[in-house]
């Protein structure tokens, strides 16, 4: 046990806490525009954000204890190439730490969200930042998410109202992968 934290074989009828207990409560104001229903059975309030159920984690406790990583959990980040090729970097870059934070705080409580942000893992975390033409391909490649039940957070930079990039949920690589198979690795012109 390493300060609060237990790994053990999961039962059906036991459960794996990630974190400890809260110690104090924490107030703070979010703005109606970044608040996310997660999971939600309902069709989506806003065209920005999936809220589809998360798939299973694929780790897996051995008799002994140790935990086998069958496949690898990701987070993709997808920018638009036009806006490469015509902003600064570092506002690429910060777009698309803004869909990536974002997708990871609409997801927080999501079981590969977690185990992707626990402290075994924190220091090691994976991420695949790919490119699409433009806002069409960007918009279009969202949809194939959504119809796909893939998690993901669809960036739009205001007050401009332009989608800029877009970011996954933690998944396992191999649910992933068939989404962004045909796309280009993010690279400088």
């Amino acid at each position: 046990m390493v300060a609060g934290f237990s790994l053990r074989p999961v039962s059906s009828s036991s459960s794996i806490s990630h974190f400890p207990p809260k110690q104090s409560k924490v107030q703070s104001r979010v703005s109606e525009s970044l608040s996310f229903p997660i999971r939600s059975p309902n069709p989506l309030s806003s065209k920005q954000m999936s809220t589809e159920p998360a798939a299973d984690s694929n780790a897996v406790v051995s008799s002994d204890g140790k935990v086998e990583k069958s496949d690898i959990l990701m987070q993709y980040v997808v920018l638009r190439r036009d806006l490469i090729e015509k902003w600064p970097l570092g506002s690429i870059v910060t777009q698309g730490c803004h869909a990536s934070v974002s997708a990871i705080w609409a997801y927080k409580d999501d079981p590969l969200t977690l185990e992707y942000c626990g402290p075994e893992n924190i220091d090691s975390m994976h991420k695949v930042t790919l490119e699409v033409k433009g806002e069409s391909q960007l918009e279009n490649l969202a949809e194939k998410l959504r119809a796909g039940g893939i998690a993901h957070k669809l960036w739009i930079e205001q007050p401009e109202n332009i989608p800029t990039c877009l970011a996954t949920k933690p998944y396992p690589k191999s649910i992933v992968l068939p989404f962004f198979r045909k796309l280009k690795l993010c690279k400088s012109s």
